[in-house]
């Protein structure tokens, strides 16, 4: 598989699961009193946060896992489970309690600095997030595919924070009904990954054959 095709099998899945676009409101919700400028640096720094969290996982989580005795085709079974949550509740136009829960949200509206957490962990960097990146790092064949991965948790981080720099300059709102569209569009992504994770695992583990 060559570097550029690997490179999109593993963004466009990620950036659907982090959905930077479907946090955009809920950002805006817990921190109604801030400037843009507020806003923008702690969109910058829960940016960071998740790409350095999705980093230390893709690096340690197979190690980590081997520790516990915990098999990787077990694994992508339970991240394809996962994600199949996830889209359900994104088929629907909805956010699911498997990115953030209500105390959640209502302990960081009552935070100054909301960057870590509630957006840095778990808005962008949830529990799918970070079941991706260590599937797909433990999938990577060669320096290359590895380096790949890596790369592509940068460029998602720094697209995630362009679409919040995008809608803190240049939308006075946002729009319910494109809300909606993109949040289905990215549930049928998440299905489709969810659903090749369970096979895949099933394969490795010969519970199925390869199709």
């Amino acid at each position: 598989m060559d570097l550029l095709r690997f490179a999109l099998l593993t963004g466009v899945p990620l950036f659907a699961i982090i959905n930077p676009v479907a946090a955009v409101p809920v950002f805006l919700a817990i921190t109604p009193t801030d400037s843009t400028e507020d806003r923008l640096r702690m969109a910058l720094r829960g940016c960071l946060v998740c790409g350095g969290i999705l980093v230390v996982f893709a690096a340690l989580g197979t190690h980590i896992f081997k520790i516990f005795g915990i098999s990787m085709p077990s694994f992508r079974v339970a991240g394809g489970l996962i994600l199949l949550l996830m889209a359900l509740d994104s088929l629907q136009a909805e956010r699911g309690k498997m990115k953030e829960t209500e105390e959640e949200l209502a302990e960081g509206a009552a935070k100054d600095d909301v960057s870590v957490t509630p957006l840095g962990v778990p808005l962008l960097a949830g529990p799918g997030a970070i079941s991706t990146v260590i599937v797909y790092e433990s999938q990577a064949s060669g320096l290359g595919q590895t380096a790949m991965v890596y790369g592509v948790i940068a460029a998602v981080t720094a697209l995630s924070y362009f679409v919040f720099w995008a809608f803190l300059k240049g939308a006075t709102r946002v729009n319910p009904l494109a809300m909606n569209i993109v949040t289905r569009l990215m549930g049928l992504l998440l299905a489709a990954t969810g659903v090749e994770f369970i096979l895949g695992g099933l394969t490795a583990a010969g519970v199925i054959k390869a199709l």
